[in-house]
């Protein structure tokens, strides 16, 4: 079985420890042992090399795409329609030259990538043979096991040779150790950026001949307006994904229906909202309904309406607002009401139900604070939340973990696809280990639950937050008190989220996440 990185990186740091304490010769030579038969980290940097090589190729031999296009959509077109759901030629133009763009970036990104792991591996399993060396010197100038008397005794001689012997296999682990931690870096580091890429490159992400692919890159190409177009796409991977298995499952009636919904919309925002419904999983009924509600409104009301979570920056902590009113928690409701502002992300329809009420066209932030507060409390009772207080005034008091898979399972799972499992993070090597599995859900668009702990005047505290978009390094937190804010991978690492919610939380102890 093929040891993990987080296994031998484990593995090297408790050798690390023990070898410089090893009180007796036949204590070092096991341990030296044990050393020897960690893996080395895995890899074939020529392999790595070639495909960074391939990658960049894709956009060395197409290196003038972006330009040609750019210049096409300067040129001024003429005002006329194309694919199936009505699209301006020149706005076409435009999103075939911003996905050209991204495609470039995602092969050159890529290419780093590979190259930036490939160098790693090369210098890390340099550096573990090294230590092997150092090791097997070690071992060697040990000789033999002692025997079951000559183990009782160790005169001045064989003390120093041991000590001698000590030094230098510490020596060795902890070149072996270092090997361990830079390859395993590199290697989660690799393995975001690849998934980051992966997700940035959209326009093949809708899978489905039931639109042309003019109709395809401008759904994938529409973004809520307001902030940085990249961090603010409307459809994300998954629901490009998914909206394209669903247009592929409708009969042909349905089809042309949902055609007509969208050659029939005022804006791309219009229209992307509308396969981001169908993404959700509802029926060609429910989004004509649905697009009834939304239909001629203008960007800045659909991202007002439908967005919960909007991003101007990366560097400030955010607030999420419906008018003057906070997406945040009514009483300890943390758990429900992520819940309940994580599935408003996925699911349009939930969400206008939220802020524009039975009919969609409320623009009542007070309401709105009604009905968020009464969708958080039944999201509470659906966990089987705690309560406490008198029977007359009983209120929220937080939900456990069941509790939480089970509202993570019932209103998130239909409309991401994916489930929700509890796992416990106890170590920084456990926060590492689930961090490439979290990189890949947020990049696709699926927002992952995780709870977090700590102290106040010496009493426990907990709180539930989402994890909603990750970035250059960075991870995207919501907190259901009405703030976004990015942190660092490193500290989510080591447990300190206290910059996204206060100085109390620095234990992140859980994480919900569908994990092999």
């Amino acid at each position: 079985m093929t040891e993990s990185t987080t296994d031998r990186r484990a593995r090297l740091e408790g050798l690390c420890e023990n070898i410089p304490k090893a009180g007796s010769k036949n204590d070092l030579l096991e341990l030296i042992d044990q050393a020897l038969g960690v893996s080395a980290p895995e890899g074939d940097p020529a392999t790595l090399e070639s495909l960074g090589k391939r990658y960049r190729g894709q956009v060395d031999d197409g290196g003038d795409l972006c330009d040609r296009v750019g210049r096409v959509a300067r040129k001024g077109l003429p005002e006329i329609w194309v694919g199936d759901t009505s699209v301006l030629a020149s706005d076409a133009v435009n999103a075939a030259a911003r996905a050209a763009s991204q495609l470039a970036e995602a092969f050159q990104g890529g290419a780093r990538a590979l190259t930036v792991l490939a160098d790693a591996v090369k210098v890390a399993q340099k550096q573990h043979g090294d230590g092997r060396g150092k090791l097997h010197d070690a071992k060697a100038s040990l000789g033999g096991r002692d025997g079951f008397f000559d183990n009782w005794h160790e005169d001045d001689g064989e003390e120093a040779a041991r000590l001698r012997a000590r030094t230098v296999a510490a020596d060795g682990v902890e070149l072996m150790r270092r090997a361990a931690v830079a390859a395993d870096d590199a290697a989660r580091a690799a393995a975001r950026d690849l998934n980051k890429w992966a997700a940035e490159a959209r326009t093949g992400k809708m899978d489905t001949d039931d639109l042309t692919a003019v109709d395809r890159l401008m759904l994938a190409d529409a973004g809520n307006v307001g902030g940085d177009p990249d961090l603010n796409e409307i459809l994300t991977a998954n629901d490009l994904e998914r909206a394209g298995r669903a247009m592929e499952n409708l009969s042909p009636t349905e089809s042309a229906r949902m055609e007509r919904l969208l050659a029939n919309a005022s804006t791309p925002q219009e229209k992307a909202y509308l396969m981001k419904a169908l993404a959700a999983g509802y029926s060609v009924d429910e989004v004509s309904e649905f697009g009834g509600k939304i239909h001629g409104k203008d960007a800045v009301w659909l991202r007002e309406h439908l967005a919960p979570v909007s991003t101007n920056s990366q560097t400030e902590q955010e607030q999420q607002t419906f008018g003057d009113k906070l997406w945040s928690q009514e009483g300890a409701t943390c758990v429900p009401s992520s819940t309940v502002t994580a599935r408003a992300m996925v699911d349009p329809v939930y969400a206008l139900e939220l802020t524009g009420g039975p009919s969609g066209q409320e623009n009542d932030p007070a309401a709105f604070r009604e009905r968020l507060t009464d969708e958080q409390m039944r999201l509470h009772e659906e966990g089987d939340g705690s309560n406490e207080g008198w029977l007359w005034d009983r209120q929220p008091a937080g939900m456990d973990s069941d509790g939480q898979v089970e509202i993570s399972n019932k209103e998130l799972s239909p409309h991401t696809g994916d489930s929700y499992e509890s796992h416990d993070m106890n170590s920084a090597n456990d926060r590492r280990d689930v961090l490439t599995e979290i990189n890949r859900s947020v990049a696709e668009g699926k927002p992952v639950p995780i709870n977090i702990e700590g102290e106040d005047d010496g009493e426990w505290v907990g709180h539930g937050v989402m994890i909603v978009g990750q970035e250059d390094g960075m991870l995207q937190v919501y907190n259901p008190w009405g703030t976004t804010t990015w942190v660092s991978e490193q500290d989510f690492i080591d447990g300190n989220l206290s910059a996204a919610t206060d100085s109390r939380f620095n234990n992140v102890n859980r994480v919900y996440i569908d994990q092999d």
